[in-house]
């Protein structure tokens, strides 16, 4: 659905992007992950038509979304980071003031924004004026105005900026709701445990290249080979620490007690052969696991950044 070629932005002298290339399919879910600076609002700036891009181009749904600028607003619902709200209008009638702007009036536009209102879960708070709203709620609100033209694909940056556990969870359910409704959907966040566990498909950022894209699974399949294998030996420990010792595959190997941790660089299937190989020799092996990642640890490695970025 969104196909990025060579995207690239400068402000003076810095490159924000750096001929970024970028696929997502229909009907993703895609989390856009990295560090303060890598690039990830000025592309969704400029993919939603708020920004002008360097060069490149943009294609959204067969749409040139750097020239036809028209035909690509009817397709994006766009969330800012910082999101604006008018505090003396109550929340229907914020709704339904956009609304307006798309030509729905009267009765069908509040019985629609309702429906919308709904959708985030803010049906009871119609009838309340916007600055008695929680923060959760202004932006559940927010993206209730993103849906009013039933856009195809919404661009949200970072939706759940400030937010608290509660408001988070809440957001995080409406968003899985509209993508089982079929929506498209980016989505940029600091919060990576929770990227990792709604979206579809994760790409990983930084100075403004695209270094990694994939599903979760994918990702930590491909990446978890170089975690570290913890062993446990009941039986048989100095004939275990010879034969990896010999393993073409181990890189490094401790022992502490019963207990052997390998850097092991084979795959899955080496990694199930040499626990035959163990276990064959008549080595007793109690525990042999391959030590889990997470989507945290997977950002560090790939950018080599310090940064801590979970909440």
């Amino acid at each position: 659905m969104v196909e990025i070629k060579g995207l690239y932005k400068n402000y003076g002298n810095f490159l924000a992007l750096n001929h970024l290339n970028l696929n997502i399919e229909k009907g993703e879910l895609f989390g856009f992950v990295g560090p303060n600076g890598a690039g990830k609002t000025t592309t969704m700036k400029i993919l939603s038509g708020l920004l002008k891009a360097s060069g490149g181009e943009i294609s959204v749904n067969g749409v040139d979304a750097l020239r036809q600028h028209e035909a690509l607003k009817a397709m994006i619902g766009y969330m800012p980071d910082f999101f604006g709200v008018y505090d003396n209008l109550k929340a229907i009638e914020y709704m339904e003031f956009y609304a307006s702007i798309y030509g729905l009036r009267g009765k069908e536009a509040t019985s629609y924004c309702m429906e919308l209102m709904d959708l985030v879960h803010l049906a009871d708070k119609a009838q309340f004026y916007v600055d008695s709203l929680s923060r959760g709620m202004k932006q559940r609100l927010c993206l209730a105005r993103c849906l009013v033209h039933n856009p195809e694909l919404l661009i949200l940056d970072e939706p759940a900026s400030g937010l608290d556990p509660r408001a988070r969870f809440e957001m995080k359910g409406v968003l899985r709701n509209l993508h089982d409704m079929g929506k498209t959907i980016i989505i940029s966040s600091h919060i990576l445990s929770e990227l990792a566990e709604m979206c579809t498909t994760i790409g990983i950022i930084d100075r403004g290249q695209m270094l990694l894209k994939g599903s979760v699974q994918d990702i930590m399949s491909q990446l978890n080979t170089s975690n570290p294998l913890s062993i446990r030996i009941v039986h048989g420990k100095e004939q275990a620490v010879q034969m990896l010792k010999e393993n073409p595959a181990v890189v490094d190997l401790s022992v502490d007690g019963d207990q052997l941790v390998v850097s092991f660089r084979g795959s899955e299937e080496e990694e199930a052969k040499l626990l035959s190989e163990l276990v064959g020799s008549g080595v007793l092996v109690s525990s042999f696991v391959r030590e889990a990642g997470n989507l945290e640890e997977v950002f560090m490695r790939v950018t080599g950044n310090k940064e801590v970025l979970s909440a």
